[in-house]
């Protein structure tokens, strides 16, 4: 019989009392956990490895949690974050959310109820990749395949780097529709502020250049609202 696939978390918490139980409580239901006591040290592990959902404090030591999720947004826009948090202001939950965060849970919190909810963020995430891992598109002259981050057109590939790759899947997906700015950054950046926002405006720029061999096709501004991959 198949091995059933163990998820790996990545757990940063600096209260050793905590971590050590919440990290036996999800080793017991079959998850691999990584624990870490500070941002940088957890920052390293998800650069070494690949995990399926992130459990981060917001109040750690060297990096904080809010932080540790935009670097960690940068590397994966997709990894689902939890953030946990003694700190029930309306100002921080917000600021989790904002930072792209599926949910912030504060403490003291139900053991069992964290546990429904890491295995249902797990199974829609597995579910959206499934819908458009395999999906290729036709551009125009262009053939566009994501998973391989190939923008193809005659004898000429170009290798799309991860943020250019998701940012022309996602106007891939909305074709002739609107994209939302918002949309956009806070699933490839991990939040809509000003400055991703001036780096999602480089990458357009990048794409239009890429683009620019068939003229039926063209990525058009939608003042103040986002962008539309218009194909005639």
């Amino acid at each position: 019989m198949e091995d059933k696939k163990k998820y790996k978390i990545l757990l940063c918490e600096d209260d050793s009392n905590l971590g050590l139980v919440l990290k036996n409580f999800l080793e017991l239901n079959d998850y691999e956990v990584t624990l870490e006591r500070d941002g940088r040290l957890g920052l390293g592990a998800f650069q070494r490895e690949k995990f399926d959902l992130c459990l981060l404090d917001v109040m750690m030591p060297n990096v904080d949690g809010f932080t540790l999720a935009e670097e960690i947004r940068d590397i994966d826009p997709d990894v689902p974050l939890f953030f946990l948090s003694a700190k029930t202001l309306k100002e921080d939950i917000l600021q989790g959310y904002r930072l792209g965060a599926d949910d912030y849970i504060t403490k003291p919190f139900d053991s069992d109820v964290l546990m429904h909810k890491i295995k249902a963020i797990i199974k829609r995430n597995e579910e959206d990749h499934k819908v458009t891992d395999n999906i290729e598109f036709e551009l125009g002259a262009y053939h566009f395949n994501p998973k391989l981050r190939e923008l193809k057109i005659k004898d000429s590939t170009q290798i799309l780097s991860p943020k250019e790759n998701e940012l022309l899947k996602m106007l891939s997906e909305y074709k002739n529709d609107l994209l939302t700015r918002e949309k956009a950054l806070k699933k490839i950046w991990g939040s809509d502020t000003y400055f991703n926002g001036r780096s999602m405006d480089v990458y357009i720029a990048k794409l239009r250049k890429y683009l620019k061999e068939d003229s039926t096709i063209e990525i058009v501004n939608i003042h103040g609202n986002g962008f539309r991959l218009v194909v005639q």
